[in-house]
């Protein structure tokens, strides 16, 4: 069963409207923004790693594993994501 793209829209309006009305739990939906926003950051830092890293002949793949790395632990991941990419990967 394939579910159309009609369908899956109409039922996100559905629940962003229910939510407006009836509310939605504060804490839960922080952390849930929060952790959209590190995930979002870590792709950008990636991307950009990638562009300027890459006349190094440096590459890290932008993957489900390297951007929570990179969102969450910031700088940090990204360069201990080239680090594992240049020691241990070679």
């Amino acid at each position: 069963m394939e579910l159309s793209p009609v369908l899956v829209i109409s039922i996100m309006i559905g629940l962003i409207i229910v939510l407006v009305f009836v509310g939605a739990p504060a804490k839960p939906m922080r952390v849930i923004g929060q952790g959209t926003v590190r995930i979002a950051i870590g792709v950008l830092f990636l991307f950009f790693f990638n562009i300027i890293a890459g006349s190094f002949g440096l590459h890290i793949p932008i993957n489900v594993f390297t951007v929570i790395i990179s969102g969450f632990l910031g700088l940090f991941g990204i360069a201990s994501l080239a680090a594992i990419h240049l020691i241990i990967l070679p």
